[in-house]
């Protein structure tokens, strides 16, 4: 009876330990996805705050050049005003000849004095307007100066959200695989002490490697449906001599900069659009436009799952609206043109299947089309 007694505590204790670890698990996985999606989350404000202040500095800097020029211009006109007054009286002689009996009559003096008066006041006028415009070139400068700063700030602040967002997807991923390891046999464990089921942790063993094979082949045929897509796309993956290549088939959508707010799926876009929308159509494939290191593959807040690739130099690219399941390479993983690195759904802001490309030159964004246009690239 005692031995009996003793058994039960023991199996009591034991159930109660594996329904920990199960816990355990299960509260890992959760903790470090929320961590992870408001990580995601700061890493795309972030990086629009960026993006926002990159274009208004580039803006500012392009007003100011064009102030400088205006004033350039109104002082070469002012210049050119006073040379021809000079030549007109400006000197003892002319000036003598100017008021002198044989400058014919007194109508024809006049006619002189006032067209030296309109002269004289549309000088003022000019050189007023070249001062103003002198005034407004120096003012923007200065603005561009501060909003360069600014946006400086704002990139170091969105890089380090973007390590941030990296380091809390890779923790949460591997909370869910310690879970996917462990999980079904720990259940298998606590069935089995508990009598509920004959389920053995051998059967569970087969039936994990029968998920791992199963997922494998969701994988290849996913894959496979990617190509055949882009095949019948035309253009995506392909290398041209540049060392670029197409980043998915299909046409383009809306392009690069202002446009129009739309609205629908619960939110509204952006008022200015920092890359291209392709549409190759859902699962369709995503390539990396150049060789490079990808330095983020995880979710990023309204962009969805979202994949960076540096290509050096200075020269980067962005991936976003990525499929569930449609990542094909990793953090830190080096990929080479054409290199299958995902395929398109409509995972964040999205109103449907499309890639969101992106360019970016020194981290500010740049035109795609134009970008791609020079390497040989038509999109």
């Amino acid at each position: 009876m005692q031995a009996a007694k003793a058994n039960e505590a023991t199996k009591a204790a034991e159930v109660q330990r594996i329904q920990g670890l199960i816990q355990s698990l299960t509260g890992e996985v959760a903790r470090t996805r929320t961590a992870a999606e408001q990580a995601a989350g700061a890493f795309y404000t972030a990086q629009q705050e960026y993006f926002d202040a990159s274009i208004r500095a580039d803006t500012l800097q392009s007003q100011a050049d064009a102030e400088a020029r205006n004033a350039t211009d109104a002082a070469n006109k002012a210049g050119r005003i006073a040379a021809q007054l000079y030549r007109d009286g400006g000197d003892t002689t002319s000036l003598e000849l100017f008021f002198s009996g044989s400058a014919a009559t007194a109508d024809d003096l006049l006619s002189r004095l006032g067209v030296m008066d309109k002269l004289l006041e549309r000088n003022q006028t000019v050189y007023a307007a070249a001062l103003t415009a002198r005034d407004a070139a120096q003012s923007l400068t200065d603005q561009a100066v501060v909003a360069r700063d600014e946006r400086d700030r704002l990139r170091r602040v969105a890089e380090q959200k973007m390590l941030e967002s990296q380091q809390a997807a890779d923790a949460a991923q591997v909370a869910l695989d310690t879970q996917s390891l462990y999980l079904g046999q720990l259940q298998a464990q606590l069935a089995a002490l508990e009598d509920t089921t004959a389920r053995t942790v051998a059967d569970y063993q087969a039936g994990v490697e029968a998920a791992r094979i199963a997922e494998e082949q969701r994988l290849a045929a996913v894959r496979a449906e990617a190509e055949r897509l882009a095949a019948s796309g035309g253009g995506g993956g392909a290398v041209v001599s540049s060392g670029w290549a197409r980043p998915t088939s299909g046409h383009r959508t809306s392009g690069f900069g202002p446009r129009s707010s739309r609205c629908g799926n619960g939110y509204c876009s952006t008022s200015y659009h920092y890359g291209v929308d392709l549409s190759g159509g859902c699962g369709a494939g995503i390539y990396a436009a150049a060789a490079g290191i990808v330095v983020y593959a995880g979710y990023n807040g309204g962009y969805g799952n979202y994949i960076k690739i540096d290509h050096g130099g200075g020269i980067g690219t962005g991936y976003a609206h990525i499929r569930p399941g449609g990542f094909y390479v990793g953090y830190g993983q080096r990929v080479n043109a054409g290199d299958l690195i995902g395929s398109e759904g409509n995972t964040g802001n999205a109103f449907g299947c499309n890639l969101h490309f992106e360019a970016y030159a020194n981290g500010s964004p740049i035109d795609p089309t134009a970008f791609l246009a020079s390497r040989g690239i038509s999109i």
